[in-house]
């Protein structure tokens, strides 16, 4: 008989992470996430959402014969605010059963109707959506760093209990050495014609000027879309600190216009091209070997992490000065094969066409699929920005 274990010891907590290796054996493209990344989502401690008041569970699915043969965690984070009380689903795994896909999400459903939830998201992450949101649909290949990625089957086990597409994750890719598009030059040409504005790189040496820009431009960009939620300048100022270390100066850009921020395009080499080395593991051995693959190894991907310009300035061309100032030193480097962005939602059609206008491909695609605990009411998908 199939028996759900919550995850409470040490060795719960190492067979959790365990789960996925045997689901992936033989998968090529798989990289095993490092293990301290996913241990700080379920950490009090390094996970602001806990502190607010969130509540999570993790379990393990273990069959008759008392194999972990899947895993799954269900979260209510306060901050997640949507149409309904909303709870979430993610890091999940589980072999090809549909048995055991629905037992697992049965146990969720009711652990978060239990709360006063009345629909759940997956698989999405207990924390912000720039990491382990969605269920890969197209693309399956080595994912980007932070990025779920999964078998192809998992689709059928979603849509099969009853998850709808509440919105799809759209990335976009592009050779760095092609030519972009001659409307770009043109756009550049006038605004690098006006003194008032300028485009610059990041100096790691003033960080503190940078994490205000990014506070400034994010909280007018897009603070609203992750469900009304601004950022403040301390939770800027730890991402950048954790950044630092890989953080590659030519491709993090700021534009300014009389000094003021209005626009930035934030990029960081793809770690997972290091971290693929390092079997989950991120201990004193891995960092030196992290130092020597960084200073004599060869990443020739970078990612785009994110890219906003504020309200006032959108739609005049600012995107395209600052893309084209930053392709000029970036392209000059020769030291970047790929450029692949990180997701963008489709309800968010004036972001793709930025992307589908610098001549990218659409190169994967994710899924955040909802359930509504009511199956008799009306389903609706994200709103459209």
């Amino acid at each position: 008989m199939m028996r759900m274990h919550e995850v409470k010891t040490e060795a719960d907590k190492r067979a959790f992470l365990e789960v996925a290796v045997a689901i992936y054996a033989g998968d090529p493209n798989w990289i095993r996430p490092l293990d301290k990344d996913i241990e700080e989502v379920f950490d009090p401690a390094k996970n602001k959402f806990i502190k607010r008041g969130g509540e999570y569970i993790r379990w393990l699915l273990q069959d008759e014969a008392g194999r972990n043969v899947g895993r799954i965690a269900a979260f209510v984070n306060k901050q997640y605010k949507n149409e309904q009380p909303t709870g979430g689903i993610g890091f999940f795994e589980c072999d090809d059963n549909y048995e055991h896909a629905a037992f697992m999400f049965d146990h969720c459903r009711e652990w978060l109707q239990a709360r006063g939830m009345e629909a759940m998201d997956g698989p999405i992450n207990f924390g912000e959506r720039d990491k382990w949101w969605g269920l890969l649909s197209d693309g399956f290949y080595a994912p980007l760093y932070g990025m779920n990625y999964n078998p192809p089957y998992y689709v059928t086990l979603f849509e099969r209990y009853g998850f709808q597409t509440y919105f799809n994750q759209v990335c976009f890719a592009l050779k760095v050495k092609n030519r972009l598009d001659e409307k770009f030059y043109e756009r550049h040409a006038i605004f690098a014609a006006n003194p008032e504005y300028s485009a610059r790189h990041i100096e790691k040496s003033k960080l503190d000027k940078y994490v205000k820009d990014f506070t400034y431009i994010y909280n007018k960009a897009w603070a609203g879309h992750g469900g009304g939620k601004s950022l403040e300048e301390k939770t800027v100022a730890k991402m950048f600190k954790t950044m630092k270390p890989v953080m590659d100066e030519d491709i993090i850009w700021f534009v300014y216009h009389k000094e003021q921020p209005i626009a930035m395009w934030v990029n960081l080499p793809d770690l997972n091209q290091y971290f693929r080395h390092m079997n989950g593991k991120f201990g004193l051995m891995q960092k030196l070997y992290f130092l020597w693959l960084k200073t004599f190894g060869k990443c020739n991907r970078f990612v785009g992490i994110i890219f906003g310009v504020i309200p006032e300035y959108q739609g005049k061309g600012v995107d395209g000065y600052m893309i084209l100032e930053g392709a000029k030193v970036i392209q000059s480097m020769a030291k970047y094969e790929d450029y692949e962005m990180q997701w963008i939602g489709d309800f968010n059609p004036k972001m793709i066409n930025i992307a589908e206008n610098l001549g990218t491909t659409r190169s994967r695609n994710l899924i955040t699929y909802r359930y509504l605990f009511d199956r008799s009411k009306e389903f609706k998908r994200h709103r459209m920005l």
